[in-house]
């Protein structure tokens, strides 16, 4: 349901705009995504999922959970196709440097390597994520709850090959 709600909003957005697909491939295979999702020895891990999608928007992704203690974590790896509708959301972050403070936490642009995104971490509810743009192609994100600093989020993210999903094809 989730997916169908996204392809909807994205399928309107991208016909709203006017902006063409052509530049768009197709995305590689959920196998390829599953590969390099995180494995950290101290987790404990779900199985992990995935999906593709090849119309009206094409994409492929892949999921996975794990927990330590309290502590949630979900690693997700999209492959957008070079679609700018699914790669937009990051344009802020992508463009330059950033940062957004409030009493209990913080937004701020980030790098990783060639990588660009955003980091939020919010103290008061222990809640963090790391999105970033590898290749401008791939989205990584790593979502933590109960957690107990956004270490935490980077730790994970150490765990993906950036290098080998960027040479994805």
């Amino acid at each position: 349901m989730k997916s169908a709600l996204v392809v909807a909003l994205l399928t309107l957005t991208t016909v709203a705009c006017g902006k063409s697909e052509e530049r768009t491939i197709a995305p590689v295979s959920i196998q390829a995504l599953l590969a390099l999702l995180p494995e950290p020895f101290d987790w404990q891990r779900e199985r992990p999922t995935g999906e593709r999608v090849t119309t009206p928007v094409a994409f492929a992704d892949a999921s996975v959970r794990m927990m330590k203690g309290d502590a949630t974590v979900t690693a997700k790896i999209t492959d957008t196709g070079r679609n700018q509708a699914l790669v937009e959301p990051f344009a802020a972050a992508l463009a330059g440097d950033f940062t957004r403070e409030t009493e209990h936490g913080y937004e701020k642009s980030i790098a990783i390597g060639d990588a660009r995104g955003v980091e939020r971490w919010d103290s008061g509810t222990k809640t963090g994520n790391l999105s970033i743009v590898v290749a401008r192609r791939f989205v990584v994100e790593i979502d933590g709850s109960t957690i107990d600093s956004p270490k935490v989020l980077h730790d994970i993210l150490d765990k993906i090959d950036l290098k080998k999903l960027a040479d994805l094809k």
